[in-house]
């Protein structure tokens, strides 16, 4: 079984991953968006997607910090 400090790492790992990728999705569909003259509500919903990547890994992160000071 592995250690619970090598779960923590890939478990940041993929946050980290997350993050970027949400990032750079975000960016693209706006500048997309833009150049294509799409409707706002699809600006809308990209943000929502958006935010909810980064809301995940935000209580990814704390679940793994508590876990650590605990």
């Amino acid at each position: 079984m592995a250690a619970p400090a090598d779960k923590d790492a890939k478990q940041m790992r993929l946050v980290a991953i997350v993050i970027a990728v949400a990032m750079l999705v975000w960016l693209a569909i706006q500048a997309i968006g833009q150049e294509y003259e799409w409707a706002g509500r699809w600006a809308y919903l990209a943000d929502l997607a958006a935010i909810g990547a980064f809301v995940w890994s935000l209580i990814v992160t704390w679940r793994i910090w508590r876990r650590r000071n605990v």
